[in-house]
């Protein structure tokens, strides 16, 4: 409970705005961070410091959530406020986003289509060509596809996909990086070793990989996905690493760097950063969660917003 209480006060002095529901946030607050403040704005122009600034939007009231409860009005909410924040942004109200964590079960009650934030938010933007980066200080981690299933993950590993995330991660790091230096993995285990496991790594990643770098990019591969992240992180070789699909590049990253992992959506005319984590449910407003990765996904919205240096 004191890291929570922590991290509110961080957010005092700050003007950034809490998109939600008023009434939630005082009973969360009263159980959880008694005696900050909570005080309803239109936008970043009305923060004042020394308090919790909300952009209420009126839509649930404090007996309407049962803290680690499934509920359908919630969940519609919660894709309420990622929709209003959004739209801020866009309109320039609002210099970027971070986006909490939101049970995709939920929001599904009332939007079935619902994939994710990241695919919401793009549609929002009218983006067609974006990705996901998971960033650590050591390293970011760029995927071709996200949340699809397996098999349709393996369908687009193509060559039009892959280059368009090369690029995608080139130009983002390249705010940070003077030369990013880029690796690709590979499909299949071991990155096929020759056709040995498939085909898709000779005939589709390498030569995708090698017109990228004779396009003046610093990029390399196709690498085998259980060795690179040694590669990357312990060595150092590698300031980037583009996996083929969700799992590969989610799986140790969040082992490596769980409460340090910020999810960055690259692609979009806004910029947008996310907590890496779940809803935890089983523990939700038991003051247990921990407040790291939203303060590490605040302060990079604030870098890539050039707020900070």
């Amino acid at each position: 409970m004191l890291r929570v209480r922590r991290f509110a006060e961080g957010l005092l002095g700050s003007d950034a705005v809490i998109y939600g529901d008023a009434a939630v946030l005082g009973r969360a607050g009263e159980m959880l961070t008694p005696g900050v403040p909570i005080h309803p704005v239109d936008g970043p122009e009305e923060a004042i410091e020394g308090v919790l600034n909300v952009r209420d939007l009126g839509l649930l009231g404090a007996e309407q959530v049962t803290p680690g409860v499934l509920s359908r009005e919630a969940g519609a909410a919660a894709l309420a406020y990622v929709d209003r924040a959004t739209r801020d942004a866009l309109a320039g109200k609002v210099a970027g986003i971070v986006t909490l964590p939101m049970n995709k079960e939920a929001t599904r009650a009332s939007r079935p289509d619902f994939k994710g934030h990241t695919e919401f938010i793009a549609g929002l933007c009218g983006a067609e060509d974006f990705a996901m980066m998971l960033t650590v200080p050591e390293l970011a981690v760029t995927h071709v596809s996200a949340h699809v299933s397996l098999r349709e993950a393996i369908e687009r590993v193509e060559p039009v996909r892959i280059r368009k995330v090369i690029d995608l991660t080139h130009e983002a790091l390249s705010r940070f990086i003077e030369r990013p230096r880029i690796a690709v993995c590979g499909l299949n285990p071991h990155a096929g070793e020759h056709g040995l496991f498939g085909n898709e790594d000779e005939d589709v990643i390498r030569p995708t990989i090698e017109q990228a770098a004779a396009d003046g990019l610093d990029v390399s591969g196709p690498h085998p996905a259980d060795t690179i992240f040694r590669q990357a992180i312990q060595l150092d070789r590698y300031d980037a690493v583009i996996c083929m699909y969700h799992d590969q590049g989610h799986a140790p990253m969040k082992l490596y760097g769980f409460e340090r992992g910020v999810n960055v959506t690259i692609g979009l005319p806004i910029v947008r950063t996310s907590v890496d984590h779940g809803t935890a449910f089983d523990i939700a407003w038991q003051g247990k969660a921990f407040t790291d990765s939203l303060g590490h996904a605040l302060d990079y919205a604030w870098k890539l917003a050039g707020r900070v240096d």
